[in-house]
């Protein structure tokens, strides 16, 4: 079985260039630089005409995943704006001051999702049990959870994903996520018999104005998904495969 390929994107550049190098389906979200947010409806709106599944990240903010309630209210209406916009799914977290998965608070985003398929992000691994945190996930419904193994990088994490993959059993989808590419893919899957990967492809885009950096407009260089590292990565887990 060849694994699917998730494109994650930050924009409409982005989700361009996703396409075009042959991602099997597309997180879509914003400020790359920030590890990821909610995307604004005009992404979204842009999104819906792409000819594969559309999974949107909703996360409100940077930092932790401790939300408060009016938090909570702005994560369900972004949820609400998703299944206006037709697209296929959400990508959700939340957790408590200790890190464990906070299950009230995914209960009732899961609840609002109702009909959409819904992924754990990476919150899973900021989790202090992840044994305990892949059983609440597959409790509460998630189809998939995204994880680098609680390390740094997929590859690094290689030996716990290949545990969590054991453990899931098919009963949820673990999605190796960070520092996936080309050449490290076909490394991980020779550890770990997996059914999907998860990258963003991205290049560095020019330097910014050093005015835009003074008066804040920019913290560095852009993130770009560049179309020739999504093919390439396809092209080598197609290979792999074979």
């Amino acid at each position: 079985m060849v694994p699917q390929l998730e494109i994650s994107v930050g924009c409409a550049d982005s989700l361009h260039a996703a396409l075009t190098g042959g991602a099997d389906r597309i997180e879509l979200c914003s400020a790359f630089e920030l590890g990821g947010l909610t995307p604004g409806p005009g992404l979204m709106a842009l999104a819906r005409n792409a000819p594969v599944p559309i999974h949107v990240l909703i996360r409100p903010r940077a930092g932790d995943f401790c939300f408060s309630a009016s938090e909570i209210d702005a994560m369900l209406a972004d949820i609400a704006a998703v299944r206006a916009a037709g697209l296929a799914g959400v990508v959700l977290g939340a957790a408590t001051p200790d890190g464990s998965l906070d299950e009230p608070v995914l209960t009732r985003l899961i609840a609002a999702a109702k009909g959409l398929e819904i992924g754990l992000h990476r919150v899973f691994d900021c989790t202090p049990d992840a044994d305990a945190a892949l059983e609440t996930a597959i409790r509460l419904g998630f189809r998939h959870v995204l994880s680098s193994g609680g390390a740094t990088t997929a590859l690094a994490g290689a030996d716990q994903l290949r545990h969590l993959h054991a453990r899931a059993s098919g009963r949820i989808t673990i999605m190796a996520a960070a520092g996936l590419s080309a050449a490290t893919a076909p490394l991980l899957l020779d550890k770990v018999p997996l059914a999907a990967l998860h990258a963003s492809c991205s290049v560095a885009g020019a330097a910014p104005d050093p005015r835009h950096l003074a008066l804040g407009f920019a913290t560095g260089p852009r993130r770009i998904t560049d179309a020739a590292a999504v093919r390439a990565l396809k092209r080598a887990i197609n290979a792999r495969s074979a």
